[in-house]
């Protein structure tokens, strides 16, 4: 099944794709509004996709159902992992990079992004992917099942560039978690760009404008 979206495309016949996976609680429209202050006139012309997760009770929010990509037992680093949720969402997000080759755009030219539960699974389905991807965007986030990453990871990925950006005072997903979890990439020799910001779990305006030009790179 493919998960509902909702889309905004920046020109006809768009070239290259951009999955935008949403954050614990919210839905697809979380980031559209994103697109406007992210795109620059000169790139070719996108298709930004913003799916809506399926909706489940999350054990941190005391059981009540809201959109989540997986379920969430603990914030601390220890606490036990949703791992079958984890991975119907990796699988839910290659249905999704699926229907953009059915639609032109292929695997090369299609970016990966999330933000917080966005930007795990962003990272986890991106890793994993068969075929080269044109980036991942991790956004206040974290690496999960990362102790079964360097035995699934595909070398297609191996060298995939990675925007990894985190909120020197976030709450939500802490600074070193986040910073662990791009020691973790970077043990794998993935590429990483890492940046941090004076803020909480959020996005901020300096971290769009490093954002576009890190995408300008890849859209070029």
């Amino acid at each position: 099944m493919t998960l509902p979206t909702v889309e905004h495309e920046t020109g006809s016949s768009p070239r290259y794709s951009i999955i935008w996976l949403h954050g614990l609680g919210a839905d697809g429209h979380d980031f559209a509004p994103i697109v406007p202050e992210l795109v620059d006139p000169a790139w070719p012309a996108l298709r930004f996709v913003f799916p809506h997760a399926p909706v489940r009770p999350v054990t941190i929010n005391n059981g009540m159902s809201m959109r989540a990509w997986y379920d969430i037992i603990g914030f601390d680093a220890r606490a036990p992992q949703d791992e079958a949720g984890i991975r119907a969402s990796i699988a839910a997000v290659g249905t999704l990079i699926e229907r953009e080759h059915a639609r032109g755009v292929p695997s090369e030219r299609i970016v990966l992004a999330g933000f917080s539960q966005g930007g795990a699974i962003a990272l986890s389905a991106g890793l994993r992917h068969a075929e080269e991807l044109a980036g991942i965007i991790a956004l206040s986030t974290y690496l999960p099942i990362s102790a079964t990453l360097a035995a699934e990871r595909s070398a297609a990925n191996a060298a995939t560039p990675i925007f990894q950006g985190h909120g020197s005072a976030d709450p939500v997903v802490a600074l070193p978690r986040g910073a662990a979890s791009r020691d973790a990439l970077q043990a794998l020799g993935y590429p990483v760009d890492w940046h941090t910001y004076p803020m909480a779990h959020a996005v901020c305006a300096e971290e769009i404008d490093d954002l576009r030009r890190w995408l300008g790179q890849r859209l070029a």
